[in-house]
């Protein structure tokens, strides 16, 4: 089993940037893809971005030009780098990972925009 722990998540004004982690750990594990999320209340989880195992990235389309996805993986981490951040852009912030033996989810980190 994989655990999951995000950190970074913080209150920010509109324009600013927030760089969120998220560890893996577990005692025997293979992580392929590590992808980002995010949940604003009364709406669906949905994709931010994603890396796989050799660096290729997806972004949705609310995240390109302005959000980086990065991974380190001596250290199973994934980062996510987010400038010009947007009202819009606050919810909680859920790290992801597909691999063996399950895919795991992390338990979230409040990313809050406001001035």
């Amino acid at each position: 089993q994989v655990q999951l722990v995000e950190s970074g998540g913080a209150l920010v004004q509109p324009g600013g940037s927030l760089r969120l982690s998220c560890a893996a750990s577990g005692s025997s594990f293979r992580i392929d893809a590590m992808a980002w999320y995010r949940q604003a209340p009364g709406k669906d989880r949905e994709l931010v971005a994603s890396i796989t195992s050799d660096g290729s990235t997806t972004y949705a389309d609310s995240a390109k030009g302005r959000f980086t996805i990065s991974r380190d993986n001596a250290k199973n981490t994934v980062y996510l780098q987010m400038n010009s951040l947007k009202p819009e852009d606050a919810a909680v912030y859920y790290c992801h990972t597909r691999g063996w033996p399950m895919d795991s989810w992390g338990k979230g980190t409040r990313v809050t925009v406001s001035s």
